[in-house]
């Protein structure tokens, strides 16, 4: 058996286990016996069904939505099939699972293209990383200025952090999009990276990319965040947050911004999520248990359950390992 084989086999594994422990600890302890009874009593309640069917079906959605985006961003890689970047990219969740901020979902889904593809492939999903980071930092921007401007409580009292929160957003926003936007520059910063530096000829791949594709992969993007944004405001309402659906809509617009700028890990991200949440939105006067219990179940449908999915999808799926060039 080739290293490669083996090196794979290992990867897989890990994987596999590492997502089977960050479920088990999300679910054990005095946290996990509280969210296992919050969903007992859900799955126990007729008129939870429909909100959480279609939640589930807007999961897949989302899903669907993110590996069409993946499959354009690779014409100029590899052609793919449908069905196996949609599997390229639940597999990539079980990864980004254990990785800071998800970013572990590349090293997944460039797995299921040709050996000497991957490291091309690698540069062109970043840029439909950037493409979702830029949406959410936006849209948040956009959200943070009209919940300053509404008169609501925030979960802050100082002017200047607002000053500093809208700056800062505003500053990202402009560097990512920049980025984004020039391909070519954004390759030229990689490659003064020393570790990306030998890989300058597979970044050749970025310019490849046309600006009428990276606009559409924008719109993808945005209609992705619609989607996970919708599943919020549904779940919020279902369980009684007690807030009005345009406070709701200006809030998680906050809430995604705030959680996307917080560098979280496998064994901090539904805590990062539910803090930042009940601080936005318990100010103006949502209910913390249906804030809470919000949050859990949308962890749960749209990234604990896929996850489990895609692991089970890693380990199975074929994979060839007999080359790993450029």
């Amino acid at each position: 058996m080739s290293v490669g084989r083996v090196l794979l086999i290992v990867f897989r594994w890990g994987i596999f286990l590492l997502a089977c422990a960050f479920l088990y600890t999300r679910f054990s302890g005095s946290k996990g016996i509280e969210a296992r009874s919050a969903m007992h009593s859900i799955w126990q309640s007729a008129e939870s069904w429909p909100m959480l069917w279609a939640v589930f079906l807007m999961m897949l959605l989302n899903w669907f939505l993110e590996s069409y985006k993946w499959r354009m961003l690779m014409v100029p890689v590899e052609s793919i099939p449908p069905w196996r970047a949609f599997l390229a990219t639940i597999a990539g969740t079980s990864v980004g699972l254990v990785t800071i901020n998800r970013t572990g979902e590349l090293l997944g889904r460039i797995l299921f293209l040709s050996p000497g593809n991957r490291i091309r492939g690698a540069f062109s999903t970043a840029l439909g990383s950037i493409a979702q980071f830029v949406v959410t930092l936006f849209v948040g921007g956009v959200g943070l200025i009209l919940l300053i401007n509404s008169g609501l409580p925030l979960a802050w009292n100082s002017p200047w952090m607002s000053r500093v929160l809208v700056t800062l957003t505003a500053l990202c926003v402009a560097a990512a999009l920049t980025l984004y936007l020039s391909p070519g520059l954004f390759r030229q910063v990689l490659v003064h990276l020393p570790i990306l530096r030998r890989l300058e000829r597979a970044s050749v791949v970025l310019d490849q990319h046309t600006p009428r594709e990276l606009r559409v992969v924008l719109l993808l993007s945005m209609a992705r965040y619609a989607v996970f944004g919708s599943q919020f405001i549904w779940l919020l309402i279902g369980f009684g947050a007690g807030l009005p659906i345009a406070s709701l809509a200006i809030a998680i617009t906050v809430v995604y911004l705030i959680a996307t700028l917080v560098p979280t890990v496998m064994l901090t991200e539904l805590g990062v999520r539910g803090t930042v949440a009940v601080s936005v939105l318990g100010p103006m006067g949502a209910a913390d248990p249906a804030v809470l219990l919000a949050v859990t179940s949308l962890w749960a449908i749209n990234v604990a359950l896929p996850a489990c999915v895609g692991s089970v999808i890693l380990l199975l799926a074929r994979v060839r390992t007999n080359s790993f060039g450029q």
